[in-house]
């Protein structure tokens, strides 16, 4: 950790140029290793869907659009030219020759289902190859895709700092520990109990959040159970508390015990016992589940850097879906401006305190908004994402290929140009027609239909999750266009485009 603390110092004299990746006038030459490691127990892949979330990270290559970046990506089988070509292709203003020249892919060619962190400390061969591909490790650093301890170690082997957020951090992204920098930084959030680590003590929690609800004239109808790790929602799990006895009750924690039993689970294949096992294990929170007339699901997108400033990115309304609408599928950028100054002001909050902290990276916090009688809202942080999440890349791709910036009080996006922008993105365009579906295929249809990016408008489509399809018959989407309405129109008609050409597959 010494040495890991010794490295991630250099960040600071790199900053400038780190910071200013859109920056034109930048001259000095540096190297990014993007090592997009999905190192976490918490999802089962196979080796094409893990091949396809290691080449979510590849609107990285835009940076190759400056001609002072080399660029070292690695995953865990290679990637196929195809989509290679595709990505430097929406490189503007450069000659492809010589962004390819500065593009260096290496492959441990390895589908196991280890993570690609653990397949590259396996190999020290490979670690030294990548070290002889950095010509100077003093204007070079990692982007993992998330962070353990395993990645800080990688960043010791390769002897370069990482521009994510420390692992020693990790207790703060989950959701027992953003509930506890919730309260002391004074943010909004449901009324709830964290740290639960049995299934006594859960019942116990949901009885003392009846208690608190009762003595306030109110009742208690519904919670939601969090595993602490649990990500995109699929730890989540809906309980009903109707009728249950009265709160304070010699039967009410007996009847809270069975009524777990019946819990709605966000993850299909989640079964009551497994998900006991790992709330044992790995701890859970439990909190009200907030309703209203109105409700929205924003998250608020910031940085620090290694100043310690705190950068306020970008807002989305998140797409949320699964059995209770708790799961992850997709965002649209901006947030509605009726509350996204609301949620930024809040999350610039907990920005402030992982600065004092010595946090670096992106990180995200999550909300939900309920729409007062008067119209305005009202907002409750539920989550903090101390990774890049599924928002990261739509809104680099949209800066990248825009130049442009987020006005984080007017809560729009404007280019260059001074031209508002709007997206819609997913990673859930899914259906089984479309394993009829290969990768050329996929490229030939955004071509035919003209939804391809179109440099000129600055409008159109960027496709992801593309590896794999066949599979899994899933693709992910990122949608630019010059309104929401816009926006919302080609995103249906890119997925009107995908069904019509599966059903016509289909009948050959």
């Amino acid at each position: 950790m010494d040495a890991f603390d010794r490295l991630q110092a250099k960040l600071i004299a790199m900053w400038q140029e780190i910071g200013s990746s859109l920056d034109e006038r930048e001259t000095r030459a540096r190297t990014i290793v993007v090592v997009p490691s999905l190192t976490s127990d918490a999802v089962e892949m196979t080796s094409s869907a893990q091949q396809a979330y290691e080449e979510r990270l590849l609107f990285l290559l835009f940076l190759l659009r400056k001609p002072n970046i080399r660029l070292i990506y690695v995953t865990s089988q290679p990637i196929q030219p195809d989509i290679i070509e595709y990505y430097l292709n929406l490189l503007p203003g450069v000659v492809l020759s010589n962004a390819r020249k500065r593009l260096y892919l290496v492959s441990p060619e390895d589908g196991s289902p280890d993570s690609l962190t653990e397949k590259l400390l396996a190999r020290p061969a490979l670690i030294q190859h990548i070290r002889d591909l950095i010509p100077d490790p003093n204007q070079t650093h990692i982007v993992p895709f998330l962070t353990t301890d395993l990645e800080r170690e990688l960043a010791v082997k390769l002897g370069i700092p990482m521009y994510a957020a420390d692992p020693r951090f990790f207790a703060f992204g989950t959701k027992s520990g953003c509930r506890r920098v919730f309260a002391e930084e004074n943010v909004q959030h449901p009324l709830g109990v964290e740290n639960l680590y049995s299934v006594d003590a859960l019942s116990a929690a949901i009885a003392d959040m009846r208690a608190q609800h009762h003595a306030q004239g109110q009742t208690l109808d519904r919670v939601v159970i969090k595993l602490n790790e649990g990500v995109s929602g699929l730890g989540n799990a809906l309980l009903d508390l109707a009728n249950l006895p009265d709160p304070g009750a010699e039967d009410e924690i007996a009847a809270i015990t069975a009524r777990l039993h019946t819990m709605q689970f966000e993850a299909s294949d989640a079964t009551y016992n497994d998900y006991m096992a790992t709330l044992a294990d790995a701890g859970a929170i439990v909190e009200e589940f907030i309703t209203g007339v109105a409700v929205r699901s924003p998250s608020a997108q910031l940085r620090v850097s290694p100043l310690g400033e705190v950068e306020m990115l970008s807002t989305h309304d998140q797409m949320l879906g699964g059995p209770s609408g708790q799961s992850y599928l997709g965002a649209i950028f901006p947030a509605n401006p009726a509350y996204s100054w609301l949620i930024m002001r809040d999350a610039a909050k907990i920005g402030e305190r992982f600065a004092r902290e010595g946090i670096v990276g992106r990180f995200a916090v999550d909300f939900v908004v309920v729409q007062r009688a008067d119209g305005t809202w009202n907002s409750y942080a539920i989550e903090v994402n101390l990774r890049k999440g599924g928002t990261t890349a739509p809104f680099l791709i949209l800066q990248y290929l825009t130049d442009g910036d987020y006005h984080a009080e007017e809560g729009i996006f404007y280019t260059a140009q001074g031209q508002p922008k709007y997206y819609i993105a997913t990673d859930h365009l899914e259906a089984h027609a479309y394993r009829t579906f290969t990768t050329q295929h996929l490229f030939d249809l955004v071509s035919d239909h003209r939804l391809h990016f179109n440099h000129a408008t600055q409008t159109g489509a960027i496709m992801h999750l593309i590896t794999g399809v066949a599979e899994s018959g899933r693709v992910g989407v990122t949608v630019i266009a010059d309104s929401p309405e816009e926006a919302n129109a080609q995103y249906h008609a890119f997925i009107a485009v995908l069904d019509r050409e599966a059903a016509l597959l289909a009948q050959m």
